[in-house]
Order: structure tokens, then C-alpha cells, then sequence
């Protein structure tokens, strides 16, 4: 199914005037050259750092901010860039117990429509004393089935010590991916490197220099709550990323790296970098900072889920399933339990996830994983980080979890699912097939892997023959920990016909290239 696009090329003008005052190049906004804007003592409040919008439905959706001081956020929606007719929704007040960022929720939104909004930051003393307002756009979830539905999934940022490089143009994959203009970006973990740090510069196998942007806060690992903040913060220093958030709408989740490499609950540190050796402290401060940087409905001030997993409806046509294999795993260890109740999701989510699943009536069911199922992901020489534990046979250890939900799925023949995911650092495409596996109690079914947006590219993983995965494509380099420049970026494309339902997956790297392409048809329990 070829792109078509259903607005106008939108004004770049609109969508960014007022919010970045930028030139050329990677040239930074006033406040944004140092790790953390200074509180100034006069004039008006500031959103340099730009607006996101976020878990957007067919009537509803977040928008964020930050500002450079205490402020309240306003924001104001309409249905055409002059802004006539606006609707006000009055937003929180950003302060230093939220690292001055806030979101405001809007309801009631007219359903399959382009959304204009302009947030402006007010003096909290002075309400007439106003900065300059930040302009974004995003499209709502449609109601009618016969519109179309397109959006992008990929994960893993500023990761391995590559980072903001201004010699290439920072993070220019967000450019590329804005110009599709999707209905909404599922970033699927590894968002920040909070335990990668950025030096100035490093040397490449062939004798170039790579150049980065660096900061205080990405000077160290981080384990403070400002070294978390200014982690988050980092990524927003890059022009590209900004144009994008304020142009494409996310569904953002988390997985190791926003805290620590391949950690678990209740995992004591042994590494000499950490003062903090507790990791349940790290990631609850991670969590805080996560929450406060991306407009996540379940974790806003006042939500009482406090979660990172969620549904996010996109109309009739999908539904997103958002994992976090991440907060209730069990230890990593062998993988070779016999039983195990908690697996990678935790029993409670597990549940969750069926009940959800069997209550969705879209045609599409994505299942966004932050971690791929049949990859074997090693941690240290004996124990497993994901799913699969390199043993071909029955299920064991986490594996059992995974396949009382893919037993679920089957026998109640719940239909459209596919997983996406990213994590590994290179992309691929996988299917499931029960006559090639040990465990086949299970619909057929794709897995689709993508990544690195901005991090190291690495070699492929060995598969893990329970669930019969059957590696259809691959795209990874040889060595590992590529750079940028030596490994194109990757992301994924989703792209459902209203027409036919007809769901496409496409593969792509930096540069326009189109690496893999497949069509899945609707209405099928299994592929």
C-alpha cells in the first residue's frame, strides 16, 4: 500500500513558530547550551525546550512542556492554524518539583481530525505577562474504519557513547521520519543511555572523529534524580528531535537502559561507578524522571495507575498493546525453571494483557513489546536478559509465561496480533510457526524488530527454536557497537488500508531505503 497522505505537507512555519529560535544547523535555543536552563529573575517564561503530544484516542490526548521557570501552562486547541475559535484548557503550574515540566490533558476532541494547538507559558504572579507561544499539531484517532491508519515504531537513543553529533546534523532519522508525518511514533525503550556516557569525542575503527554534544549530566552515569532529568533533557537539545515532537504525536515506553544495563527488581549493584548500589532506588527515580519528560496517561500527576503498561486505542482499526517487561520481571538468571508465575510481565500484567486482548474488538492488536520473544539476549556468560534462554525444547523459566499467553490468544481466537519491538540493535523480521516449534499450542504469528534510532548497531542474535521462530529478515552489521555513521539508523513503518484492512509492515533505514516489506491479511487468529 503505497504512502498517501492526508493533509497538506504541513506549514513547518505553523507547527514550529515561536518554539524554537534556532538558525541553521544544530544551533541551540538560548538556555538550552548548558545542561539545565538558569532560573532567569526577570522577563517572561520560556518553552525553548519545546511541546510534546502524547497517547493521543479518537477524543483525547496530553500535551507537554517545559519552561525555564515557574509558569502555568495554557494551552489552546482549534481546528485551523489561524487559531480562530480557539478552545483554552487551562494546564498545571510548572515548578521544581516537576523539573518545571508539566502536561496537560485534553478531552472532547473532534474525532480523525488535525489538531492545532499553541501552548504559552503565564508568570503565575502576573498572568498578562506571557512568553512566546509553542505551536504543535497532531491528528486524533479516527471512529470511521474505512480511514487510514499509519504510524512508526523504533527505540534505543544516544546509546554506547554516539550522541548528538553536530557534524551530521545531530539526529537527522527524526527528520526523516517527521517528513512521513504518521499519525503517532511508538518508541519502544532504551529512550536514554542513563548508565552510557557521552564524551566529546570519539575515534573511529577507520580514524574519523565522531563529535558530540555533551553536558553535565551525561558526564556520568546517572543516579541522582537531576542526572536522570538532565538524561531525559538531552535528547531535546537536538533541533530534529524538537521539529518532530512538535509534529508527530508518541506512545513512548521504557525498558532497561532508562535506569541501568539488563536491570531486574531487587538486583544489588556490583559495579564501581554507582554510590547507589540498590537498583530499586535507581529505577524509582528514573521512573519520576520518565514520567515528568513524556506525556504518559497513566503516569500524569493525579493518574491512579502509576504504570507504564496501557492501552492506547487508535479507533477501529488498532488497538496498542504497551508491555513493561521491564518493572516485574523476575532476576535474570539460567531460564531453565520448570515454574515460573512471574516470568518477564508479572503475574498481574499478564492478566491484564489477556483481558485487555480478549476485550479489544479493533481488527489490529499491536502487542509492543520492549523486548523481542525468540532473540536469545544474553546477560553475562549464564544467565538470559529476555525471553528465550537458548534451549530449544519445552518452555522453561520465562518462556512459560509467554506461551500461556500465546495458548490464550489462540483458544480464544483473538485475531490481528503481531508484536513489534526493538532492543537488539539491528532490525529483523520474525515468524512463529507451532509445526516448527517445540511448544504448539499456539497461533502462527510476526514479530518485527527495529532499531537503533541513534545508538550502536549490532550483530544479529541467535534464535531460540521453542516457539518456532523462523528468521524471514535480517539487517545487522558485523561488528559490533557500529557508529551512526558506519550503520544506518532503522525504524519501522505500519501502515493499515481502511479499505481492505490490510496491514504493512515495512522496514527502513536512514536514507529513504525500504529494506523489507510484508502484507498481513485482516480477521486471521494466526499469520
Amino acid at each position: 500500500m503505497p504512502y498517501r497522505p492526508r493533509i497538506p505537507s504541513p506549514n513547518r512555519r505553523t507547527v514550529l513558530k515561536g518554539s524554537l529560535a534556532v538558525s541553521a544547523g544544530l544551533a541551540l535555543p538560548a538556555g538550552l547550551a548548558t545542561a539545565a536552563p538558569a532560573l532567569a529573575l526577570s522577563g517572561r517564561p520560556s518553552a525553548d525546550w519545546g511541546v510534546q503530544a502524547g497517547d493521543i484516542t479518537a477524543s483525547s490526548g496530553l500535551v507537554w512542556a517545559r519552561s525555564d521557570r515557574p509558569a502555568r501552562m495554557v494551552v489552546e486547541t482549534s481546528a485551523t492554524e489561524s487559531f480562530r475559535r480557539a478552545r483554552r484548557w487551562q494546564g498545571p503550574l510548572l515548578g521544581p518539583g516537576t523539573d518545571f515540566t508539566g502536561t496537560t490533558q485534553l478531552r472532547g476532541l473532534p474525532a480523525g481530525e488535525q489538531i492545532h494547538y499553541r501552548v504559552t507559558l503565564a508568570d503565575p504572579d502576573d498572568p498578562r505577562r506571557t512568553g512566546k507561544p509553542v505551536y504543535g499539531t497532531f491528528r486524533t484517532a479516527p471512529v470511521s474504519r474505512h480511514q487510514d491508519v499509519r504510524f512508526l515504531w523504533s527505540g534505543d537513543i544516544a546509546g554506547q557513547g554516539w550522541g548528538i553529533n553536530p557534524d551530521i546534523g545531530g539526529f537527522r532519522v527524526y527528520d526523516e521520519m517527521r517528513q512521513l508525518d504518521p499519525d503517532f511514533f511508538l518508541s519502544s525503550g532504551d529512550n536514554i543511555y542513563a548508565d552510557g556516557v557521552i564524551l566529546p569525542s570519539v575515534t573511529l575503527p577507520d580514524g574519523r572523529v565522531w563529535r558530540n554534544i555533551t553536558t553535565e549530566e551525561k558526564s556520568k552515569v546517572a543516579e541522582t534524580l537531576a542526572e536522570y532529568r538532565g538524561n531525559f533533557r538531552y535528547n531535546l537539545l537536538d533541533e530534529n528531535v524538537r521539529r518532530f515532537n512538535a509534529q508527530v504525536p508518541s506512545i513512548v515506553q521504557w525498558d532497561d537502559h532508562e535506569v541501568r544495563n539488563n536491570w531486574y527488581p531487587g538486583q544489588i549493584l556490583d559495579d564501581a561507578r554507582y554510590t547507589e548500589k540498590n537498583i530499586d532506588v535507581l529505577a524509582a527515580r528514573s521512573l519520576r524522571a520518565f514520567s515528568e519528560y513524556f506525556p504518559v496517561s497513566t503516569l500524569r500527576p493525579g493518574s491512579r495507575e502509576g504504570r507504564v503498561h496501557r492501552v492506547v486505542r487508535h479507533g477501529p482499526l488498532l488497538d496498542v498493546f504497551v508491555l513493561d517487561m521491564r518493572t516485574y520481571r523476575d532476576a535474570n538468571s539460567p531460564g531453565r525453571q520448570a515454574d515460573d508465575t512471574v516470568g518477564i510481565l508479572g503475574a498481574e500484567q499478564l492478566e491484564w494483557l489477556k483481558r485487555e486482548l480478549a476485550r479489544s474488538r479493533a481488527v489490529w492488536k499491536v502487542i509492543a513489546a520492549d523486548m523481542p520473544l525468540g532473540l536469545v539476549v544474553a546477560d553475562g556468560p549464564a544467565n538470559f536478559e529476555a525471553v528465550a534462554q537458548g534451549d530449544p525444547g519445552a518452555p522453561l523459566g520465562r518462556e512459560l509465561q509467554i506461551a500461556e499467553l500465546l495458548r490464550f490468544i489462540k483458544h480464544r481466537r483473538i485475531t490481528g496480533t503481531l508484536w513489534l519491538t526493538a532492543d537488539v540493535h539491528y532490525t529483523a523480521a520474525q515468524h512463529y510457526e507451532p509445526s516448527r516449534a517445540a511448544f504448539k499450542d499456539f497461533a502462527p504469528f510476526w514479530e518485527f524488530v527495529s532499531g537503533p534510532l541513534a545508538a550502536g548497531g549490532f550483530p544479529a542474535n541467535k534464535l531460540d527454536a521453542t516457539f518456532g521462530p523462523d528468521q524471514v529478515f535480517v539487517h545487522a552489521p558485523a561488528q559490533a557497537n557500529a557508529s551512526p555513521m558506519e550503520t544506518p539508523p532503522n525504524f519501522g513503518e505500519i501502515a493499515i488500508d481502511g479499505g481492505s484492512g490490510e496491514l504493512t509492515v515495512r522496514l527502513r533505514a536512514q536514507g529513504g531505503s525500504v529494506l523489507f516489506t510484508k502484507v498481513l491479511k485482516p480477521g486471521l487468529v494466526g499469520q
